[in-house]
């Protein structure tokens, strides 16, 4: 768990200013985007390139749509009913994430959490059950809210539901 001090670190105003900044951004994209699935998955969900995640992450495997070959992706996410909900926001960019069309051509995904890794299924909530949920998503991950201000497209939300018992532990 992540301790107090980190929480609310991640929970202030610079904090939340500081990564969504355009050279943050740029350090995401290309310094912590490769290094957080493996490092992440290396720790069992302990650390990520840059400490102790201060708030709900995950790793995302999933089957890339041309390749075929297993994609790893680290995003922020949040615990709802059970599930998993993951926002394809790409830091607030014109286009979707790559990760996004990979889960529309094959729903099937691995998931590494904090102390387990299990097989999951994605589905891209309608806009209705996105409106359901989104205000809990902001408050979780508040960055969304500086990246739904710098793209005009529809952000979507996806639920990545556990498959049976299949679950290990990591």
């Amino acid at each position: 768990m992540p301790s107090n001090f980190t929480v609310w670190l991640v929970n202030t105003r610079i904090f939340v200013w500081l990564t969504t900044t355009r050279i943050f951004a740029w350090i995401i994209r290309h310094v912590a985007s490769p290094l957080d699935p493996w490092v992440f998955k290396a720790t069992n969900g302990r650390f990520t390139s840059m400490g102790p995640p201060g708030m709900p992450m995950l790793t995302l495997t999933a089957t890339g749509r041309n390749s075929g070959r297993p994609r790893s992706v680290h995003v922020a996410c949040l615990e709802h009913e059970g599930d998993y909900l993951i926002v394809a926001s790409a830091m607030g960019q014109q286009r979707h994430p790559g990760w996004r069309y990979n889960l529309e051509a094959n729903p099937a995904v691995e998931v590494q959490v904090r102390g387990e890794r299990f097989p999951a299924r994605a589905r891209v909530l309608s806009d209705r059950e996105k409106d359901e949920i989104w205000d809990d998503v902001l408050q979780a991950i508040p960055q969304i809210n500086a990246y739904e201000k710098r793209t005009s497209r529809n952000i979507r939300v996806f639920r990545l539901s556990r498959l049976a018992s299949q679950s290990r532990s990591a």
